[in-house]
């Protein structure tokens, strides 16, 4: 339950259902304390778990009504004990919220168009239900935010997991690296400049941008699109680029050359509609010469001897040569973007450097080889294989904190069932006979009434 519910207090967008077809008739369903939780509710919590592709093995309509009433219970015991969220928390998540619906209604007109009412009303029917989720999720945050396990309760917890229920740890990957970005001589990006500007004087004697840009940009997923990078706000690109793109504003329009860490765009202005736009662009990374790489690699060539002679540690080699300043600093661990953490799966990992460890064995340092980074952009490199576990069903010894996570959710669960049915007898319910023949998780809904 303590899982599930999360997909009530998170989803707003789905309930906009019902608020379109408020002229049909509803009907309260059940009462909690101060609460009441409507037909029209359960049925857009529905079409959200069918919307999802949700399969569900049990009676679909009785477990979202259950997931509706747990979140009406945390809502009036919230109230019960003064819990408050501010005006400032409400207004910050309802206007995330309508950003979220607007750009997926296709803009603010659509939705305006779409409920037949002006924005203003549509975000006052959605701030009760934003205040509401908000006192369920610190009300949930209450009761379970003291809860930890000890080394003995997860020993116990281990124990009881049936063999055939323990889950499979994928492999894990840990790496070092000492980078060198081979140098780009100025020639090249004056030439790279020249190449721009003339697809800028194509497209102003009439080519097509999004041709040019299909054919000659850099950037391959836009690319495929024909360099289109669809609805855009301006936070959702760099600097550089958010400042030219948004001084655009005739359909057609293009920018100048602009450079960005990404390296050299040409923008397009499609359209706009409120705070965002429509862009395309073409991206030209500069390529440094072959000669260049070369030296790189001879320079890394030098580095790896030195660290496997022993004359130089790779933690130090990395401070002292790497060029890369995401990793040079910690001895030149490599950090996750996904996950914050050292550790990587194989399918996280650029093809190059996964084809080098595949070759390699625990603390060995690898010869240089090209790659490219997460921007585009050629790297060369050498790496040290840190850790790497096989897959693997999980164990107490080696998955101690996976396991330690699994039995402090499962103590959170019971804390929650316990709290559940403590309040219920304490709580007022009504609920619609239409709903007394489900089979509840919690037994309490129906013999409190």
């Amino acid at each position: 339950m303590i899982k599930k519910v999360k997909l009530v207090l998170a989803v707003l967008l789905i309930n906009a259902f019902a608020f379109s077809q408020s002229n049909s008739i509803d009907e309260i369903v059940a009462i909690v304390g101060q609460k009441i939780i409507l037909k029209s509710d359960v049925e857009t919590l529905m079409l959200q778990y069918k919307s999802r592709g949700e399969t569900f093995s049990g009676n679909l309509r009785c477990h979202v009504f259950e997931e509706l009433l747990y979140q009406a219970l945390l809502v009036n015991q919230a109230k019960v004990d003064s819990i408050e969220v501010s005006d400032i928390q409400v207004e910050g998540e309802l206007d995330r919220r309508m950003m979220i619906f607007e750009e997926q209604m296709g803009g603010r007109a659509e939705m305006e168009d779409y409920f037949n009412k002006p924005y203003s009303e549509i975000k006052n029917y959605f701030r009760d239900i934003v205040q509401d989720q908000l006192l369920s999720q610190q009300m949930q945050s209450q009761i379970t935010q003291d809860i930890r396990v000890t080394p003995e309760e997860v020993k116990k917890f281990y124990k009881g997991i049936p063999k055939d229920s323990l889950p499979l740890v994928e492999s894990e990957i840990e790496i070092a690296q000492v980078v060198i970005h081979p140098k780009i001589k100025d020639k090249q990006i004056e030439k790279l400049k020249e190449t721009l500007q003339e697809y800028i004087d194509r497209v102003n004697k009439g080519e097509d941008f999004s041709f040019l840009a299909s054919l000659y940009s850099d950037d391959v997923a836009s690319a495929e699109n024909d360099g289109d990078l669809g609805w855009v706000r301006r936070g959702d690109l760099v600097s550089e680029f958010a400042a030219a793109a948004f001084e655009l504003e005739k359909e057609g329009e293009l920018s100048g050359i602009i450079k960005t860490e990404f390296g050299y765009h040409v923008i397009q202005f499609i359209e706009r509609k409120g705070e965002r736009i429509r862009i395309r662009h073409i991206l030209k990374i500069p390529k440094p010469l072959t000669s260049e790489k070369r030296k790189a690699k001879s320079t890394l060539d030098s580095i790896a001897d030195n660290i496997r002679n022993g004359n130089i540690s790779f933690e130090e080699a990395a401070l002292r040569y790497s060029t890369d300043e995401d990793s040079n600093k910690s001895g030149g661990i490599v950090i996750n973007p996904y996950t914050g953490t050292s550790s990587f799966e194989s399918s996280q990992l650029d093809p190059a450097t996964n084809y080098i460890l595949k070759q390699m064995k625990t603390g060995e340092v690898s010869n240089p080889f090209e790659s490219y980074s997460m921007k585009g952009k050629s790297e060369i490199k050498i790496i040290k294989l840190v850790n790497k576990t096989e897959p693997h069903i999980a164990s107490f010894e080696t998955d101690y904190q996976l396991i330690s996570d699994m039995a402090q959710e499962k103590k959170k669960e019971e804390i929650v069932s316990k709290w559940i049915q403590k309040s219920q007898k304490s709580t007022y319910f009504m609920i619609d006979d239409e709903y007394h023949d489900c089979k509840f998780k919690y037994k309490g809904w129906l013999s409190v009434q």
